[in-house]
């Protein structure tokens, strides 16, 4: 799919004008609400997760059809960046591709004077992609690619890798694995399916940076997609929007070998339970990645959209939540879903993420 870089003049704080009157009942409209919106006007700073780069293009799209004297800029910094620069003030609202951790928490609350609000907006299957020339298909069992990212399984043509691909011509080409070299929620995504799933072959744990010494390193989906493209004989894990013309490996998940799709994301997703302890506002999730039901691809990035639950100032308040509110309706889920690949929020997924918003006002 085409991916759509929204990139800032300022590498920090990104000015983000927003104008998007909807309210809560409103959510589920086709378009964004043109009453009241043009009276909405100011500034939103945000930036964070690169995988979110083609769905907050599809938003930015539709909203200023619907409103066109705003402006919508969004710096796709990365995860963690965004993360540490919402808990120092600079950023109103930060896409991140992991939730806060507890640490992380208790600063944004710091920060904030009230709780968080942190909703999943964007979700959507981590792809295996691959340059080989000369396969196109090719499965992979999660102990197969334990070792592969580890670096222990080191040539295409491995017996391990035969195994579940007999009909294929593999080649005694060195794997290179591809990782990236920033801090971010999708190598967090991707190493917690190595640690839940591949029975010991992964040694890395789960991790937002790359934790252990193998293969080469890249900056952002964008450099992993680049890297693996360019190279020969690479492997590397990348948001499935942005997999781009590569090939992409099916994942064993019970007895069957399942390839991507946003509807099996969906499907591990509502099987998943969320984080225990935490304020109502807060909707993270802890994604089940050893599921074995038929259909199910484990290896799926749950992005959030963090904000404040209380703002000092009424109109920021206002932009945030109009924003919030317009992303995870269902227009703005099908706006994502048409032109990023992204699985939509299921029905009850999203009556709580709809409520969690409601909750954004002034202090």
């Amino acid at each position: 799919m085409n991916r759509n870089l929204l990139r800032s003049a300022a590498p920090l704080a990104v000015a983000v004008t927003l104008a998007l009157g909807l309210s809560a009942c409103g959510a589920a409209n086709e378009t964004p609400s043109s009453g009241d919106s043009s009276k909405l006007s100011g500034t939103l700073n945000a930036g964070g997760a690169s995988s979110q780069e083609s769905a907050i293009a599809a938003w930015k799209k539709a909203f200023q059809t619907t409103n066109p004297g705003t402006t919508i800029n969004y710096d796709p910094i990365g995860s963690g960046g965004g993360r540490e620069q919402f808990i120092a003030g600079g950023l109103n609202l930060v896409g991140s591709d992991a939730f806060l951790d507890d640490e992380e928490l208790a600063k944004a609350k710091t920060q904030c004077k009230s709780d968080i609000v942190e909703v999943p907006v964007y979700v959507s299957p981590v792809a295996i992609i691959f340059n080989l020339p000369g396969v196109t298909d090719l499965n992979l069992t999660p102990e197969v690619v334990g070792g592969i990212f580890e670096g222990k399984i080191k040539t295409w043509d491995a017996a391990a890798i035969k195994a579940d691909n007999p009909d294929a011509k593999l080649p005694s080409t060195r794997i290179s694995p591809v990782h990236r070299s920033d801090d971010s929620g999708t190598t967090e995504n991707f190493t917690d399916y190595l640690d839940q799933a591949s029975n010991g072959s992964w040694t890395g744990g789960k991790d937002k940076v790359w934790p252990v010494k193998s293969g080469e390193a890249a900056a952002g989906t964008s450099g992993v997609v680049s890297a693996v493209t360019k190279g020969e004989g690479t492997i590397g894990y990348a948001d499935a929007s942005q997999a781009g013309a590569l090939s992409v490996a099916k994942i064993k998940v019970g007895d069957e070998f399942v390839a991507y799709s946003p509807e099996a994301a969906a499907a591990v997703l509502d099987a998943s339970k969320q984080v225990e302890g935490r304020s109502e506002t807060d909707i993270a999730i802890n994604v089940d990645r050893k599921i074995s039901a038929a259909g199910v691809y484990p290896i799926v990035l749950v992005s959030y959209q963090i904000a404040c639950e209380k703002y000092a100032d009424k109109a920021q308040a206002d932009l945030v939540k109009s924003w919030l509110t317009y992303v995870a309706s269902s227009a703005g889920q099908a706006v994502a879903a048409k032109d990023a690949g992204a699985a939509p929020l299921s029905a009850d997924l999203s009556t709580k993420v709809t409520a969690a918003i409601a909750k954004i006002t002034v202090s």
